[in-house]
């Protein structure tokens, strides 16, 4: 292919040019690239605290067993509901023990209530359909009360907005001076070969085939720079985890393709605005 071969060629002539521009690129797309590592992790830690979330609702005394069961296996058939599990006071007791060791001296046997723990589905733990299975448990006749940390909820899911919000932003913000960085560097290209462009035109080259080298280049440079920056990132992972003591996850393969693609979509539109622009004046 003509335009992929004068692309290349074109790396050839300008070395020193090409690998600034590949690396001034690369370092663009690794703040786009960091930035969504922490909105990943932090994505990661929000559903690990959302696993927590779950409805109790507190039986009376004197309950007779079968109308817990009963009602025990009809709540877990709740579209919302991913299971059910009876707390005898004898269960309560013990884990109150355990995770208050410090106080286990002073529970009795009859001091906690006997109740039913509701784990909810994931895509399900927002405030409002936690509030709606909470209001359903409350229809019981044996139920005393129920319990769910609505504020809790209500904070985890706002915070939750609020970094989803602040990652869309950033990250467009990130992108728009990805194809600004590589907008320039193919300026820079496209003026170091002004001469062979006015001489192509001459000869009766169209605009379309002037352009398509240097969309290509910047594809290339992008796909480049994508993945210099996704081994940054990940040399970036392995110091917070070596050094820091923090677990973190890194980009799955489909992210990562994802993010080469990206790179490849900005370095296009990058040379087509520069080239559009100058192609004017040339």
């Amino acid at each position: 292919m003509p335009s992929l071969r004068t692309a290349v060629t074109a790396f050839g002539r300008a070395p020193l040019l090409s690998v600034l521009s590949v690396t001034t690129i690369a370092f663009s797309l690794f703040a786009f690239g960091l930035f969504g590592l922490v909105a990943l992790n932090i994505r990661k830690a929000l559903e690990r605290v959302e696993e927590r979330v779950e409805i109790r609702a507190f039986i009376a005394d004197k309950t007779p067993i079968e109308v817990v069961a009963a009602a025990s296996d009809e709540i877990a058939k709740f579209p919302e509901v991913l299971r059910v599990d009876a707390v005898t006071q004898e269960d309560a007791l013990e884990r109150a023990k355990r995770e208050l060791g410090e106080f286990k001296d002073v529970f009795e046997f009859e001091f906690l209530p006997a109740s039913l723990d509701v784990k909810l589905k994931p895509g399900n733990r927002d405030p409002a359909t936690v509030r709606r299975v909470a209001d359903k448990l409350r229809g019981y006749e044996f139920v005393d009360d129920v319990r769910y940390g609505d504020e809790w909820i209500t904070q985890l899911y706002r915070l939750r907005n609020i970094a989803g919000v602040a990652g869309a932003v950033l990250g467009l913000a990130f992108a728009g001076v990805a194809v600004i960085i590589i907008g320039a560097t193919i300026r820079m290209a496209v003026l170091a070969r002004s001469r062979e462009i006015s001489i192509m035109r001459l000869v009766g080259a169209t605009n379309g085939f002037i352009r398509r080298p240097f969309l290509i280049e910047g594809s290339i440079k992008g796909i480049l720079g994508g993945v210099l920056a996704l081994f940054m990132s990940y040399i970036a992972m392995q110091a917070l985890e070596r050094y820091l003591h923090f677990e973190t996850v890194f980009f799955t393969s489909r992210i990562a393709f994802l993010g080469l693609a990206s790179g490849a979509l900005i370095g296009l539109a990058g040379s087509a605005v520069s080239i559009g622009r100058h192609l004017k004046h040339i």
